[in-house]
């Protein structure tokens, strides 16, 4: 993996912790050398996008290169954020992947309807999520070529 793909940002809107942590381990698995970030809900997040309250400085809330969105999220939900995000022209560039446990025919459409770039049921095991990083290392950071970082 060449520099300048290591150096893309990841950053995670997820309201579970116990997923957040395994998605941080997941990427520890595949060996990553990302910068990875959280964020726990989707107001959260647009704060983070848009570096409000405490995400103003951009030293420590980095712009993301690549956005995992859970969809069922407290206060503004993945839905909702998703929207504002591909609504925004400073924002709409960056490559969005819904990781839920959502299956329903409706949020999948619905996901690509808004802009998502890709949709991925969250696995049941640990083993299986580390599959998934893996896979989307390969083709986020290997495979396509990602608009530049503004």
């Amino acid at each position: 993996m060449d520099q300048k793909k290591s150096s893309v940002v990841i950053l995670m809107a997820d309201d579970d912790e116990d997923d957040r942590l395994m998605a941080k381990e997941a990427f520890s698995e595949v060996k990553l050398l990302n910068h990875f970030y959280t964020v726990e809900n989707g107001e959260e997040l647009m704060n983070y996008l848009t570096r409000k309250g405490k995400y103003a400085d951009p030293a420590l809330s980095p712009r993301p290169g690549l956005v995992l969105l859970d969809l069922n999220m407290p206060k503004k939900d993945g839905r909702q954020a998703l929207a504002e995000i591909k609504a925004d022209p400073a924002l709409r560039h960056i490559p969005i992947v819904v990781l839920t446990t959502s299956k329903a025919e409706e949020d999948i459409l619905r996901s690509y309807d808004l802009g998502v770039n890709s949709f991925i049921v969250k696995p049941v095991t640990f083993d299986q999520l580390v599959d998934i990083m893996k896979t989307l290392t390969k083709y986020w950071f290997e495979i396509v070529e990602l608009p530049p970082q503004a």
